[in-house]
């Protein structure tokens, strides 16, 4: 999962820089990743914010020591604090910039996360939470074999799979995911949101070169593993196709592979 979440951080760079150019009249002194990972995303605050302190925040003790062996070999200057989000959101001191990639949405109740997210902030400072955008594709609609769609129907039982999740967590308070309402809720202002494109068009590279063709596979294996009572033989089948490496007309191989997506970065500055 490490590995995973590295790469499609990395897969999934362009987005961040267009949005932390949104907020590029912030001179902020100090920043925190909530939820960080393996600091992909921290790291480019680091880089696009050098005067900063940059601290990448998270409930793994082994993503965190990724984020600082990220830092040293780009050369940023990134600090790491082991803290568990929602709970212990109170000890880490205010920000000027607060930013949460897609985590949000692990907690029951989003509402009082963002809450808690909007307390951190100094006043003037900016809140972005990354939830939303767009499912990526990789494939044509027809990949020459099996049902044409299998994209849509992976987004299907994707969503019911998340939707399952969502119910299933401690304290799961259902909520309208109208997320700028919900930043203004907690008591930001200016709360707005933009989408941004990821566009990795075919054919991807291939090899240590392709790391959005690795993505693809390990994003598919993960469907595969993960949805697999979700999906009838046919949808089965085909995805075992698509991960065989022997296989011409498998992702390591066909040159139509691409991958395009859209993530949505929602705004909102504390008063």
């Amino acid at each position: 999962m490490a590995d995973l979440l590295e790469l499609e951080g990395e897969v999934h760079g362009p987005y961040v820089r267009q949005a932390l150019a949104e907020i590029g009249h912030l001179t902020p002194r100090r920043v925190l990743d909530i939820g960080s990972g393996p600091g992909v995303a921290a790291c480019r605050m680091a880089e696009v914010f050098p005067q900063a302190e940059v601290t990448a925040v998270d409930g793994t003790p082994e993503l965190l020591a990724r984020a600082e062996e990220r830092a040293a070999r780009l050369g940023v200057r990134l600090r790491t604090r082991l803290a568990e989000f929602p709970a212990e959101l109170d000890g880490l001191g205010p920000a000027d910039l607060v930013w949460t990639g897609q985590v949000v949405h692990h907690v029951g109740d989003q509402q009082d996360a963002l809450r808690r997210l909007a307390g951190l902030l100094t006043p003037g400072g900016v809140l972005a939470v990354v939830e939303g955008g767009l499912p990526p594709r990789w494939l044509p609609r027809d990949v020459g074999f099996g049902r044409p769609g299998l994209q849509e129907r992976l987004d299907a039982a994707q969503a019911d799979r998340f939707s399952r999740m969502r119910d299933e967590l401690p304290g799961s308070v259902p909520v309208v995911e109208d997320w700028p309402g919900m930043l203004r809720t907690a008591g930001l202002t200016g709360a707005r949101s933009r989408t941004f494109l990821v566009d990795h068009p075919a054919p991807l590279a291939t090899g240590p070169d392709g790391p959005a063709r690795l993505f693809a596979r390990w994003s598919l294996e993960r469907c595969r593993n993960g949805l697999a009572d979700l999906l009838d033989d046919e949808d089965l089948r085909t995805l075992d196709r698509l991960l065989d490496p022997a296989d011409p007309a498998g992702v390591d191989r066909r040159p139509d592979l691409f991958l395009l997506t859209a993530k949505t970065v929602h705004f909102g500055t504390a008063a």
